[in-house]
């Protein structure tokens, strides 16, 4: 039976671990639905692993439901959400829900991620649940906000932690499914995991959240640059490099196609 959202906030009250991973294309996505896996995100992150950016923000909304839309092609089992790019929701809670909306009708999503808990992000939960759009929260380290940021750890002061929790207590209200938690102290993540009635998703927050996301080009070993936070299972790239090699010696060689 595919995973829904309701069934997420379940496993939280059971105690059942939630696992997410990213996905980006048709093949990556069925592998993980193949595998077993909860919920698949289309994150903002394939602007860097599918599309060569530095950075997450110059991937556009268009990019991103053509993406979502081949990753539901090859979902049958896992939920699949769908993040909001950068200025695809921030301008107006109108905009928002054109965007939002797309993602549902033509890409087959079945939820979009924002990031964010500034009161305008917090209103646009709101509308965006009210109508029948769910919606998963994103604080800590937001990687839209790399300009104000960096992707160094946040809430590591007394201020911050405090801060980031009234944060996830917010999202939670406004309606939110569920929370990404990323790069913040594994203690502060054990505490708003503890608070909040929604599962909460750690990427680089700790083994107390609810579940685990990773960037799945880290865990395969994709990356030519992975966060301190990710760990990967498979060299996948050297692997790859290696075959591509010997196929192109046994070309030159003639031992291909024998």
């Amino acid at each position: 039976m595919p995973v829904t959202t309701r069934q997420l906030i379940e496993w939280k009250q059971q105690g059942r671990a939630i696992v997410a991973l990213t996905a980006w294309d048709y093949a990556i996505a069925g592998l993980l639905d193949d595998a077993g896996i909860d919920i698949i995100l289309v994150g903002d992150s394939l602007a860097m692993v599918a599309l060569g950016y530095e950075n997450t923000l110059p991937v556009t909304l268009e990019e991103m439901l053509h993406h979502t839309a081949a990753v539901c092609r090859g979902t049958k089992r896992a939920l699949v959400v769908c993040d909001l790019p950068f200025l695809s929701y921030q301008e107006s809670i109108e905009v928002a829900i054109r965007s939002a909306g797309r993602a549902l009708k033509e890409a087959g999503a079945q939820a979009v991620k924002v990031e964010g808990a500034s009161p305008d992000i917090l209103a646009t939960i709101r509308k965006l649940t009210a109508i029948g759009i769910p919606v998963m929260g994103h604080v800590g380290l937001t990687p839209q906000s790399v300009y104000q940021l960096g992707y160094k750890q946040q809430g590591t002061t007394e201020e911050q932690g405090q801060q980031i929790l009234r944060d996830a207590i917010a999202v939670a209200e406004v309606g939110a499914f569920s929370l990404i938690l990323e790069h913040i102290p594994s203690e502060l993540a054990a505490q708003i995991t503890a608070q909040l009635p929604i599962p909460t998703i750690g990427i680089g927050a700790g083994v107390q959240c609810d579940g685990q996301v990773l960037v799945t080009a880290d865990l395969l070993g994709l990356s030519k640059k992975q966060p301190p936070f990710a760990k990967t299972y498979l060299n996948l790239r050297q692997m790859a490099t290696q075959a591509v090699g010997e196929f192109i010696n046994e070309v030159r060689e003639q031992k291909f196609p024998r």
